[in-house]
């Protein structure tokens, strides 16, 4: 006999134009940890906004069981005084108040209007004290690192006395030290009777920590696997997500690489606030033509700092060294300058950083470039609208039209259409900083497809990752980085996840 805490029967959501739920089941039992798996745009997201009345009863079809009685969200407050909380992959924390009102926002202790200064601060002690977060409740959340904060969103729940945990990505920005203190406190959780739903794309989280998993493939449901069989491995989630075995993680690719491209020397980069801190440290690195290297660090190492402040100085002061492309010094003071001498960088924030949510597809592919679309002072659309569905249909952009906004789009075709508006600049170097964060593992092979296209016409690629299994599947030479020094070069014959490791932890400091 099964203990249901919560039954999401026939679920069917709609939207103008796309049915993003089809009959979709789901059964969590109490007490347990349940993952939800799929690739991007498989309808995850939407299944917990329907349960927590993000989108209200009345805008779906089916039957939502809570507790054994049915229930009718019709919003999130109405789901969280039932105690199912969720939490949001873009975290919903306010970064100028202090983490004492952010776990209280909306749920202050309040006595006939007025807050309680003195029993918030010491119920957000105890809170914090409950998962593990040794921080003064008075410190402002933007002086918290990311990690940190998903802790304080947790101990936000809590103080809404969750019964039902909804994660929605909880580890993607999260370094593996963080993403383990999480998924401990996960299972702590459980011992106390929370029940969790986690949605995840690390596989080997979910294998790790997760009792069942139910799979979502284009907005079906279409197995749930118990883990506590022993029987499930990342393979077998794959082939439920995908619908087929994915043998090799990466495309069989051959590489030819060419003479040197862009030469690193002696960099050196001061922090943009503190002038005396030494943020990168005399790095020394070379891409050729055709080549893709790796670049391997853990947070905090200085990989995207590099990155940024090769590309145009837009990160860092004091900065020293030389940059040649092609064999020739450039003297770069701006991000226009970089795109001029032919860089291009993919931010790790494809959001905040690499595009612009406003936008449609064709706007967000031409804006780095507008030179070649543009006719006397003004955009010619025509131009625009050729380019960008050239690239939509080369790289497989699924969306309706170029005209349709990027906000609505999966996290990997927000990715393909970054990827499209700096391909768009024609770079001879391209710097990808986390380029499948967040991304289901069908995308990702897509992306790693692309990478290795632009390789083989020649262009020189760089690739940021913490993922150390794609550095070594992707990369034809990885450089580790720690404390802001390159430590060591490695082929992609002599790298290892341990061999890398041990790189990324020493420095010769």
């Amino acid at each position: 006999m099964t203990d249901a805490l919560l039954e999401m029967r026939s679920i069917t959501k709609e939207f103008p134009g796309v049915r993003a739920l089809t009959d979709v089941n789901l059964a969590v039992q109490r007490g347990e940890i349940h993952a939800i798996c799929g690739e991007n745009g498989a309808g995850k997201s939407t299944l917990m906004k329907v349960l927590s009345g993000v989108h209200p009863h009345g805008s779906y079809r089916g039957s939502i069981v809570y507790d054994g009685s049915e229930v009718a969200f019709r919003d999130i407050r109405q789901s969280e005084a039932a105690g199912i909380v969720i939490i949001h992959q873009e975290l919903a924390l306010i970064p100028e108040l202090s983490i004492a009102e952010n776990i209280f926002l909306g749920n202050e202790n309040a006595r006939t209007g007025v807050i309680d200064w003195n029993a918030t601060h010491h119920r957000a002690m105890g809170l914090l004290a409950r998962v593990g977060l040794h921080e003064n409740p008075l410190t402002p959340v933007k002086h918290l690192g990311i990690g940190k904060q998903q802790l304080v969103e947790i101990a936000k729940a809590l103080g809404k006395d969750v019964r039902l945990l909804i994660l929605d990505e909880p580890t993607a920005a999260l370094n593996d030290d963080d993403s383990q203190h999480l998924l401990a406190l996960l299972k702590e959780l459980q011992d106390r009777g929370i029940t969790s739903i986690m949605i995840s794309h690390k596989l080997n989280e979910i294998e790790q920590i997760a009792d069942r998993i139910t799979i979502l493939r284009d907005g079906r449901t279409i197995e749930t696997l118990d883990v506590t069989r022993g029987d499930v491995d990342e393979d077998r989630i794959i082939r439920g997500m995908v619908g087929r075995d994915l043998e090799h993680r990466f495309p069989d690719h051959v590489s030819h690489v060419g003479e040197v491209l862009l030469e690193v020397e002696d960099w050196t980069v001061m922090h943009p606030q503190d002038h005396a801190r030494t943020v990168i440290d005399k790095a020394n690195l070379t891409v050729r033509a055709g080549e893709i290297v790796g670049i391997a660090g853990l947070m905090g190492a200085g990989r995207t700092e590099l990155a940024r402040s090769i590309f145009g100085h837009s990160y860092g002061s004091r900065i020293e060294g030389t940059l040649r492309l092609e064999g020739k010094a450039l003297a770069l003071k701006s991000v226009a300058d970089a795109i001029g001498a032919g860089l291009a960088y993919v931010s790790e924030d494809r959001k905040s950083l690499g595009l612009n949510l406003l936008d449609d597809i064709k706007a967000s592919i031409s804006s780095a470039k507008l030179s070649k679309v543009v006719s006397g002072l003004t955009v010619d659309e025509h131009k625009e609208v050729v380019v960008a569905e050239g690239y939509r249909k080369s790289l497989n952009i699924k969306a309706t039209s170029v005209a349709t906004n990027v906000r609505k789009l999966s996290g990997g075709n927000q990715q393909k259409v970054v990827l499209s508006k700096w391909m768009f600049t024609d770079p001879k170097v391209l710097i990808l900083d986390e380029p499948t964060r967040g991304i289901d593992v069908g995308a990702k092979f897509e992306i790693y497809g692309i990478i290795q296209q632009l390789a083989d016409q020649g262009c020189g690629v760089v690739v940021i990752s913490s993922e150390l299994p794609e550095l070594i599947g992707l990369c034809d030479r990885i450089y580790t980085l720690a404390e802001g020094r390159i430590t060591h070069e490695f082929s992609r014959a002599d790298a290892s996840q341990e061999a890398l490791m041990r790189h990324m932890t020493t420095t010769t400091r």
